[in-house]
């Protein structure tokens, strides 16, 4: 409806727009309100089931424990600081220690045989998905050597791991399934000086430097488009600024970039630790950050179809929400 009676007119592109800007702000407080909510019912599972004797309460402890654990290693704490998710793990482990030393209620009458299946269902789950965290879908990887792209500082993974589940939305993007997404952190480690901002300035990373992660060829460069006004990103990928550096074994691409901020031609030779260019918020980008992949260089094909790396950043690997402390 609203289609047929705006048409393609000024308004209804504005209303579009406010209708998309008011769904993503709602989606990062839906999910920053979710970790902390399922966070604090997991602390409730942990301290309720230390009231009885564990024989009554086991399904209890374990959904608690494995809920927690599966937060603390998901939890979108970033949007708020990445302090909150350490006061969670000293709170969750005082739990414990609480439990342990509680006096139990042995009058408790035991958990319904109902209620110990669907605890068990869930705490199944949860376990699984910590699991593959670590491990990931997608066997031994083969992996990259490179240097960290900034300068000393705290960096965060907002999106990455080794496929699914952690790295689910890069997963179908070209094979891009160790593609990681990079923002850096303040003082009181959030990555903006708020919540969800529309001003870019008000993003750490935006206008911070890249620098060459390796030696190579550069085979595209160019920051022609302009940066996405958060949380937009209707330009989509097609116009994203970008370099991509083309070595004898590999392709590293680095996209959304900072309009005008590329200080190095296509055809140019760089060597590790030199300026590319600066981080912004181009193409298919909801905020600024940088977007880093690593592809196997292979005859014959694109590169980007290339077997996807996993990188190593100064000889180790991140997964995601994990910090990078640059020096």
């Amino acid at each position: 409806m609203l289609h047929n009676y705006y048409g393609t007119s000024p308004l209804r592109k504005i209303l579009i727009i406010c209708v998309k800007v008011k769904q993503a702000i709602m989606i990062i407080y839906c999910l920053l309100g979710a970790t902390i909510a399922l966070a604090l019912y997991s602390l409730y599972l942990v301290w309720k089931a230390g009231s009885r004797p564990l024989p009554a309460t086991f399904s209890y402890l374990l959904l608690g424990l494995s809920l927690g654990v599966f937060l603390y290693l998901y939890g979108t704490w970033v949007y708020l600081s990445i302090y909150s998710k350490y006061v969670f793990g000293v709170l969750l482990l005082g739990n414990i220690v609480a439990y342990v030393a509680r006096k139990h209620d042995h009058a408790a009458r035991p958990t319904p045989r109902w209620k110990k299946i669907s605890n068990g269902i869930l705490t199944v789950v949860f376990v699984v998905m910590t699991v593959l965290y670590f491990t990931g879908t997608t066997g031994k990887p083969d992996r990259v050597a490179l240097s960290f792209p900034f300068k000393p500082g705290k960096y965060f993974v907002l999106q990455g791991g080794k496929g699914l589940p952690t790295n689910v939305f890069h997963f179908s993007l070209r094979g891009a399934i160790y593609a990681m997404d990079i923002v850096q952190l303040n003082d009181a480690g959030g990555r903006a000086n708020k919540i969800f901002s529309r001003k870019l300035e008000d993003y750490v990373i935006f206008g911070d430097t890249i620098y060459a992660p390796c030696d190579g060829l550069v085979m595209r460069a160019y920051s022609n488009n302009p940066d996405n006004i958060p949380p937009a990103m209707d330009r989509g990928p097609k116009n994203t600024n970008q370099v991509l550096l083309e070595t004898p074994g590999y392709y590293v691409f680095m996209g959304h970039l900072k309009m005008g901020s590329v200080v190095v031609q296509e055809g140019q030779y760089v060597k590790r630790g030199d300026p590319l260019g600066c981080v912004g918020n181009s193409g298919f980008s909801t905020e600024p950050h940088l977007h880093i992949q690593v592809h196997a260089r292979q005859s014959g094909i694109p590169w980007y179809q290339g077997k996807p790396l996993y990188i190593m950043f100064n000889g180790k690997g991140y997964l995601l929400n994990e910090v990078i402390n640059a020096k």
